[in-house]
């Protein structure tokens, strides 16, 4: 049996730290609230980690038939304070760094190399757990003619191999997720033959394993379902296309948070399991109200891109061929100071050019001229849920004039002008219409019903980032403003002057 020094004191601190990360997520539910979210969000994780530190060294004693066989096994009595201690300063200073020099247009890529951080952290705590669990306080020592081993409890061996297995496919799931935002692979979805099969078979075959391990907890078994786990983190995100990134980015913050929760209950650390379990169930819920934003199924997004082969077929380079109409900054200005409402409809382009700001300015020089202008941000514009609100937050748009897609969408109609910055996929009316599209049955926002459409875009050759040409390019009542989209605002706030 074993007998571990539970203080009262550690579980209350870490109950505080737990309903501080409850007030966070309900701060950052808002964006008045999200700065008192997230001072919520600090407090409850400083506390959690000074009361580890603090309680970092239990008083383990094993007993097995009434004789004390702890000096059997190697197990942590002391660690080294200072050690920890350099390691968080280590950490915290090349998070500092890279949050002060990283640009907005990164974030998503940032989000998604630190979920591949939180399921690397968790392999490695349940690979450390596997390999010593006595120090652990999941293990008891069994002497037997051949010599002494650590027999792990059943439960600890289902919570380990859960754990490694989330941490694992969260960590490679990640990896990809970050080469696709980041451009070193492609938007579009990368079918693999008989690629159901292969995830089905994995998926059963990593559950097939921790069950066994339960019974046996040979090496091979635990390795192999790390294995498994790393190979379908890769394959279950590699279908999945450009359109759906924002929902696996969500998807994977889910999975960071099991696998930490995971690992809380093998290192005895309720902090960690209310953490994880907050994390992983505002993820799941925040992934599920995407997919129903975008009119997708929950199940098959997070199963690996079921139905892609569809999506593959109507993806395709921008028709250039069309006829369009191209205009100039000073004519975009004078249809907007004309205007009696201008929305405005943010997309990934604006966050790469960084004209948030002077977006912002432009809008206010439209109010000077009498204009009612509103912001139009479809659920999943830019690369990340919230993009476009952190980055009109940054700009300091007042937040009530920014409107959610469902909030807006039938005000296009009586909308003199509807200027589109850098927004492809998301006001593609093919989501509409075309049954073989990437992104058909996707809620857009209807800016073709304006009575002009202002689209800003760098050149007619490229396309969104699910690969897909957009036919507001070519309607009668649409102008392209080609040029960089912070250049062509700054050039419209001079004409307005």
């Amino acid at each position: 049996m074993q007998h571990v020094a539970v203080n009262p004191w550690v579980a209350l601190a870490y109950l505080i730290a737990g309903v501080c990360f409850i007030l966070a997520l309900r701060g950052l539910s808002s964006p008045t609230t999200s700065q008192r979210g997230n001072r919520f969000g600090m407090i409850g994780m400083a506390i959690a980690v000074v009361t580890t530190l603090v309680t970092h060294i239990p008083t383990i004693t094993v007993l097995v038939e009434g004789y004390d066989y702890a000096a059997l096994f190697s197990a942590i009595d002391s660690v080294a304070v200072v050690e920890i201690l350099a390691a968080i300063g280590i950490g915290a200073v090349i998070g500092i760094t890279t949050a002060r020099r990283i640009a907005m247009t990164a974030m998503p890529q940032l989000v998604a190399a630190f979920h591949s951080l939180v399921g690397l952290a968790a392999v490695l705590v349940a690979a450390a757990a596997y390999l010593n669990p006595v120090a652990f306080g999941i293990a008891v020592p069994v002497l037997t003619p051949e010599g002494a081993f650590a027999l792990i409890n059943p439960v600890s061996r289902i919570e380990m191999g859960l754990g490694v297995a989330i941490g694992a496919i969260t960590f490679s799931g990640s990896v990809i997720a970050f080469l696709k935002l980041n451009g070193n692979m492609g938007g579009a979805p990368i079918l693999l033959p008989a690629r159901h099969v292969i995830n089905l078979g994995v998926l059963a075959a990593i559950l097939a394993l921790v069950a066994y391990f339960t019974i046996d907890q040979s090496p091979w078994v635990f390795w192999t379902i790390t294995a498994l786990s790393f190979a379908i983190g890769f394959l279950l995100i590699v279908p999945i296309g450009g359109a759906d990134m924002p929902v696996v980015v969500s998807m994977l913050n889910s999975y960071s948070g099991w696998a930490a929760a995971a690992m809380g209950f093998t290192l005895h650390n309720s902090a960690m399991i209310i953490t994880g379990a907050l994390v992983g169930s505002s993820g799941a819920i925040l992934s599920y109200i995407m997919c129903r934003a975008m009119n997708r199924s929950f199940v098959s997004v997070i199963a690996g891109g079921f139905g892609a082969e569809a999506a593959a077929g109507g993806a395709g380079a921008a028709k250039t061929d069309r006829p369009w109409k191209r205009g100039s900054a000073e004519d975009a200005a004078f249809l907007m100071s004309q205007a009696e409402q201008v929305i405005i409809v943010p997309g990934y382009g604006m966050a790469v050019a960084q004209a948030q700001h002077v977006l912002r300015e432009m809008a206010d020089k439209l109010k000077e001229h009498g204009v009612r202008v509103k912001y139009a941000i479809h659920p999943v514009a830019g690369r990340m849920p919230g993009h476009m609100n952190v980055l009109l937050a940054e700009a300091n748009v007042p937040y009530d004039e920014v409107f959610e897609l469902e909030d807006i969408n039938s005000e296009f109609a009586q909308t003199d002008v509807a200027f589109v910055i850098g927004a492809n996929d998301v006001t593609n009316p093919a989501a509409k219409t075309d049954k073989t599209s990437p992104i058909y049955g996707m809620p857009v926002l209807d800016v073709e019903k304006a009575k002009t459409v202002l689209f800003v875009k760098r050149s007619m050759g490229g396309v969104g980032y699910a690969g897909v040409d957009n036919d507001v390019f070519y309607r009668d009542n649409t102008m392209m403003l080609l040029a960089d989209a912070k250049k062509m605002v700054e050039d419209i706030v001079k004409a307005l002057d």
